[in-house]
């Protein structure tokens, strides 16, 4: 009869949760519209000749597409003060993020484990000021940074750019894997070291392999971070070691003659493309690495 009753509910109420998640789908259909109308006119002007590009025809299909904008946006390296593309910036940004997202990421790992795992006095303290970190305005820092790169000989490099990124990276990573790893169980570690198990080697058997998630979450956060900079960036690299933030930057500001809007769009979806990606790829798996360590802390 329990059976019977809660079947008979379920169908008086099956009409209306139909509505509703109809409801539901078109608001996230016309919210998802809304988001992506901006993406659809870029790439709709990026195809177009030049000529096509006129008030009121934004969304319209262009009548001869073309890849002659993506061409010349992707160019060639800057020639003394004048850029004539993005392509050669775009490798500089993938030299600038890999190796901050894996130093970052790394350090963050460390100082979450033994922010957690391997408690002393004032641990409290040091990850309050590190969690300050995340608070710190970039523009605050921009002189004695420059002062700081300038002493340590990397000034205007790649290498000063990464620096600079994993330095403001840390307190990021490090306060994502600490809020994952106090989900862990205490007793692991507590066994581990009864069995004669020592700092790195706790970490690289038992907390590594279960950080999976967390670290989809590092990467992704930090490599977004830094692509997209441009502060940084326009402030602490020279012509050849800029990044396509910065590229793209100077490219839609020096053009000379005519408004080349196809060519600013094609460059424009080239320097984004790369984050893109990793989200389309790889979002799902950033909202389960933010929730992993939500249960405990």
């Amino acid at each position: 009869m329990t059976s019977q009753v809660r079947d008979n509910v379920i169908r008086r109420r099956t009409p209306g949760a139909k509505v509703l998640r109809l409801i539901l789908y078109a608001v996230l259909v016309v919210a998802a519209a809304a988001y992506l109308l901006p993406l659809v006119v870029m790439l709709l002007t990026s195809i177009k000749p030049l000529e096509e590009i006129t008030p009121g025809t934004l969304l319209s299909l262009p009548s001869d597409p073309t890849l002659a904008p993506w061409i010349k946006a992707w160019g060639e390296a800057c020639t003394g003060m004048r850029c004539e593309g993005v392509g050669g910036y775009f490798w500089n940004s993938f030299a600038i993020v890999i190796p901050a997202v894996i130093i970052a990421t790394a350090i963050g790992a460390l100082n979450g484990y033994a922010l957690t795992k391997w408690r002393f006095r004032g641990s409290e303290l040091v990850f309050a000021m590190m969690l300050f970190g995340c608070f710190i305005p970039f523009q605050v820092v921009l002189l004695p940074m420059a002062q700081t790169l300038g002493w340590l000989g990397l000034a205007s490099s790649r290498s000063g750019l990464v620096l600079v990124h994993v330095v403001f990276g840390i307190a990021f990573t490090t306060l994502f894997f600490r809020n994952f790893y106090v989900s862990i169980p205490d007793e692991l570690v507590s066994a581990a070291k009864l069995d004669g198990a020592g700092f790195f080697r706790i970490f690289w058997r038992i907390l590594l392999p279960v950080s999976a998630p967390i670290i989809v979450v590092s990467v992704i956060w930090q490599f977004t971070q830094i692509w997209n900079d441009f502060l940084f960036g326009v402030a602490y690299s020279g012509h050849d070691t800029q990044p396509v933030t910065v590229a793209l930057n100077n490219l839609v500001n020096t053009s000379t003659g005519a408004k080349e809007y196809n060519v600013d769009m094609a460059a424009a979806m080239i320097a984004a493309a790369p984050t893109l990606v990793v989200y389309v790829l790889a979002g799902k798996y950033f909202v389960r690495g933010l929730t992993a360590g939500s249960v405990k802390g």
